[in-house]
């Protein structure tokens, strides 16, 4: 298929797997486990129909949205997704200009292969930064200090990794960040207790010391490093709701990390309801749908 001949989202899975390395695709398309969830996140909303109206004005149609007093185009914005240069040369940079050119708003990885420096040179727009929080809280520190001074607008703390899900295509195809490629938000980082003589060694380094030991506690402390909004991202529950409103977090994504955490949860389209009736209104909830993937 000519890429001037799509005429659909899915269509683009089709060609990623015809151009794509195997071990590359299979990264972005596998989820883990079984795989149930990640099924389930796309058949949930096959089992959602719409109720036509009729007979009502449509010839001025108002998409635009606000997001933390952010204003955008449409309630539609860019989910973090990691290593995008293993698909394209300008991976991360090209997506910031396409959410730019939508008017709308990216999330960059904190495994990008562009750096929140590179990303915010694409021009002034609004841009968050997800994070995860590692064994060595200062690194999350200085990431978190990288982006404010890059100007991106929020934080997308990711809270459904304490340790990296069962991902048995990347078991298989031993993954590894292809040579030519380095996670780029963490050049020029005091990573304390690193060999820096390859850059796969930090890859290693950022996969293996997730602080497992992160709680609702450490949500204060977070807090108290930046003055950015803290977006929890991988709340798929009531109870967990009602905690995060009462620790002070500006919003909740909604997220099962594009099934590659926890095999056998919700679909997020599913948990959406119950989340968004526990949230009562106070904090704004956002939905990672986790059709396409998280890193």
């Amino acid at each position: 298929m000519k890429m001037d001949m799509i005429t659909n989202v899915n269509e683009y899975e089709a060609i990623a797997k015809e151009k794509l390395p195997k071990m590359v695709y299979d990264y972005y398309a596998s989820g883990a486990e079984d795989q149930w969830t990640l099924k389930e996140n796309q058949n949930a909303f096959s089992r959602i129909l719409f109720r036509p109206r009729i007979l009502v004005d449509v010839s001025k149609i108002d998409l635009t949205a606000t997001v933390l007093g952010f204003k955008i185009s449409m309630p539609i914005m860019i989910a973090p997704t990691a290593m995008q240069k293993m698909a394209h040369p300008e991976g991360e940079l090209a997506t910031a200009r396409a959410a730019s050119a939508a008017g709308t708003i990216m999330t960059l990885s904190s495994w990008a292969t562009s750096s929140v420096e590179e990303v915010a040179s694409t021009g002034p727009d609004i841009r968050f930064f997800q994070l995860y929080v590692f064994k060595d809280r200062n690194v999350a520190a200085q990431l978190v200090r990288r982006a404010e001074r890059a100007g991106f607008k929020a934080i997308a703390l990711t809270v459904d990794t304490p340790i990296l899900g069962r991902r048995e295509a990347d078991i298989k195809n031993r993954f590894a960040l292809p040579s030519h490629l380095v996670l780029k938000n963490f050049e020029g980082l005091d990573l304390r207790k690193l060999d820096k003589t390859s850059d796969s060694n930090v890859a290693s380094y950022v996969a293996g010391p997730f602080d497992q030991s992160f709680n609702w506690k450490d949500i204060q402390w977070l807090q108290t490093i930046t003055s950015l909004p803290i977006l929890l991202k991988g709340v798929l529950t009531a109870e967990d709701t009602r905690i995060a409103v009462q620790a002070g977090v500006a919003g909740i994504i909604v997220s099962n990390h594009g099934a590659r955490q926890l095999d056998y949860v919700p679909a997020t389209i599913m948990a959406l309801e119950e989340v968004v009736k526990a949230a009562q209104g106070r904090i704004p909830v956002f939905l990672d749908g986790g059709i396409r993937r998280d890193w």
